[in-house]
């Protein structure tokens, strides 16, 4: 048994959690700077980075409280060391590494995104390895061969935005708050698909994904509109947000089936914050059904950023003793890079 204490402050989110081998997830919370970045339409390093400083340690307390635990009760601290923003990871880098030596615990550096491939082992419906991975977020749209805990084979990647930035930038065109994603899956749900955008290398026979074409036709779209007198406001906005969802996710549902055709694989794990879209877990649900394999997601309330992803991973790599100890963050960092864990 073993008691794992995560920490995520990989860019604008502060998640702490504690994770036991046994009992499963014991406490978790959770500090999003959305607010504070969403005056300037995007996220600003600096600011992120001191506001990590300013709530990471009231975090820690609080977890500890809700889960009963002192820092001596724990095993080991695990971190996010990358990839992300160099002075965010440095806070917890350096929080995580100063708890360490005070209280005799090993300190295990963790892969963000080997995080988030693991963060469904968390939900009641757990997979197992082998699967391919869809790993789609405001940074990443990535499909994962997971041969194992730890061998990880990137077989598709985006050539420009991720799906989560297309989400987001296509939400800003349109005038919609920061992060736009959220907003655009609200306004689809009164929408319809009335304007056919592109599905950009849907047909280009590889696992290669692209959506800047999309953001360049939801530009153009939006510029013919107003030119035609249109006002882009009420059911006119929930059909363009509901035609920018649905051209989004058919690329992702495709090139996901491509992948799991190719492998022959039988397991799909869909994770990161684009997880969380219903009109996309609707359509993996279906293709699941009828091409006979399974797909599994994290819980709702952890497919963004959070501490509890990375206690998992944390917990695993000390369970296994797969980790190298070093005070050390990587913004850029190659998954396939990690080791299997044994």
């Amino acid at each position: 048994m073993a008691k794992v204490l995560g920490i995520e402050s990989s860019c604008d989110e502060t998640g702490i959690a504690i994770y036991d081998t046994n009992d499963g997830l014991l406490a978790e919370t959770l500090y999003s700077q959305i607010d504070l970045h969403r005056q300037y339409g995007g996220v600003v390093p600096e600011l992120a980075s001191r506001d990590h400083l300013r709530k990471i340690i009231p975090l820690i307390d609080e977890c500890l409280i809700k889960s009963n635990l002192k820092l001596s009760d724990l095993d080991a601290i695990a971190y996010t060391a990358g990839p992300g923003l160099n002075g965010a990871l440095l806070v917890g880098a350096s929080v995580a590494n100063a708890l360490g030596l005070a209280n005799n615990l090993p300190v295990i550096p963790i892969h963000h995104l080997e995080g988030h491939l693991l963060s469904p082992l968390l939900s009641a419906d757990k997979p197992e390895t082998p699967f391919m991975a869809l790993l789609v977020s405001g940074g990443h749209s990535q499909l994962i061969a997971v041969n194992a805990i730890g061998s990880y084979e990137i077989i598709g990647d985006t050539l420009d935005d991720a799906a989560g930035e297309a989400f987001d930038k296509t939400a800003k065109m349109l005038g919609l708050p920061y992060p736009g994603g959220k907003y655009i899956a609200e306004l689809a749900l009164k929408g319809n698909e009335t304007y056919k955008l592109p599905r950009p290398m849907l047909h280009s026979g590889d696992l290669t994904m692209s959506f800047s074409g999309l953001k360049t036709a939801v530009l153009t779209l939006i510029n013919n509109l107003k030119a035609e007198g249109v006002a882009i406001e009420n059911q006119v906005l929930a059909d363009i947000a509901k035609s920018i969802e649905e051209a989004i996710t058919d690329v992702l549902l495709k090139k996901s089936l491509s992948a799991i055709q190719q492998t022959g694989m039988k397991r799909l794990v869909v994770s990161g914050g684009v997880s969380a879209n219903l009109t996309l877990r609707r359509k993996f649900d279906e293709m699941a059904k009828k091409h006979h394999i399974e797909v599994f997601y994290p819980p709702l309330s952890l497919c963004t950023d959070n501490g509890a992803m990375i206690a998992l991973a944390g917990a695993i790599r000390y369970a296994s003793g797969s980790y190298d100890y070093s005070y050390s963050v990587y913004p850029r960092w190659d998954l396939s890079s990690l080791g299997a864990i044994s």
